[in-house]
């Protein structure tokens, strides 16, 4: 398969700025694979196309207040994305102009005598040390939460003034029920969704699964071959627990559907697919890039947002819908003026 296959055009104006208010106010694109039908919805209606026995799906991480601001020795300001930290030492990606070297530091905005020492390279990124300050402590004080540059981008275009969206971003680039771990982005399917509308799917008679998937960076990294098989994703940690085992198990085992809000959801439900698709109580790191060709083995139903042309994400939704079905439905929903990105509108693929 070629990169090429999975591009589509999008008027910059449709990439969402802010997500909607309230949260299930978005608009919901249903498609009905069996059927070949598609229909606008609202996401709050989600609940109507739940069926009793069936098990909806959420990833609860939390996305961390990740993104840091420094400056070189030089005044150079660089931007740092923490992607992973432990007791004094961090993983990061950093963006700034001219080249990074190892042994340099960087000291933290806003943080008197606090400085970040690059130790060496780690894949695209940085392994580091935390000089002055604990780095949970830093991000909880300074981190800046880390949406995503093409919408801050966009906004930039439109000269809107970046501090102004501070804390609608604390508040909405996080799912109301984020529990624990640490991710750099968002699992954004799950933006959309309310308590109210959690409790009407199992008022439906559907349940409702936690897991989790600490999305990283690699999820949306660009793929950079051609030949799109040639491309490897960043490994993430995943975990399932008993009692979410026992949801998903409890609802296939009678014929109930597997409800995937989000891609994160996916990859982490088929990579601890195990014999019949069967998923037991696991906690790992995945590589799996899934692309058309492949064969679910869980996933029976997708809520998901619309996703950048050429990325993995959208190759995900090809796989799960079918390419050309998935290509005709984003240009279906260009042409009805809807939002897209991470705060932007969703598909629902039955």
């Amino acid at each position: 398969m070629r990169l090429d296959e999975f591009d589509y055009a999008l008027p910059e104006s449709q990439i969402a700025r802010v997500p909607a208010s309230p949260r299930d106010a978005s608009r919901m694109l249903v498609f009905e694979r069996a059927s070949g039908e598609a229909a606008d919805e609202l996401t709050r209606d989600l609940p109507r196309h739940v069926r009793p026995g069936d098990v909806v799906v959420l990833n609860d991480v939390r996305v961390s207040r990740a993104r840091l601001r420094s400056r070189r020795e030089s005044g150079a300001s660089v931007e740092l994305l923490v992607v992973r930290r432990e007791s004094d030492a961090i993983t990061c990606l950093a963006n700034g102009r001219g080249r990074l070297r190892v042994g340099e530091r960087l000291r933290i905005e806003g943080a008197e005598g606090v400085s970040i020492l690059l130790e060496g390279r780690a894949g695209e990124g940085w392994r580091a040390r935390v000089e002055g300050a604990e780095p949970g402590d830093l991000l909880d004080r300074l981190g800046e939460v880390p949406v995503p540059p093409y919408i801050r981008k966009a906004r930039r275009d439109d000269h809107l003034d970046p501090a102004s969206f501070g804390a609608l971003d604390r508040e909405r680039y996080q799912t109301v029920y984020a529990a624990g771990g640490e991710a750099v982005a968002a699992p954004t399917a799950g933006l959309h969704l309310t308590e109210e509308v959690l409790a009407r799917i199992e008022a439906a008679g559907a349940a409702v699964a936690r897991i989790r998937l600490e999305v990283g960076p690699g999820t949306f990294a660009p793929v950079r071959v051609e030949n799109v098989e040639e491309h490897r994703m960043d490994s993430e940690r995943y975990s399932i627990s008993e009692e979410a085992s026992a949801a998903i198990e409890g609802a296939r085992a009678h014929g109930g559907r597997v409800l995937a809000v989000g891609t994160t959801v996916v990859r982490a439900l088929e990579s601890a697919a195990r014999d019949g698709g069967r998923v037991a109580a696991a906690a790992g790191e995945t590589e799996l890039f899934i692309r058309p060709g492949f064969e679910f083995r869980v996933v029976g139903a997708l809520l998901t947002n619309f996703h950048l042309p050429r990325s993995t994400l959208l190759m995900l939704v090809c796989a799960f819908a079918g390419r050309d079905a998935t290509l005709g439905l984003y240009a279906s929903a260009v042409e009805r003026g809807y939002r897209f990105y991470s705060y932007g509108d969703a598909m629902l693929i039955l």
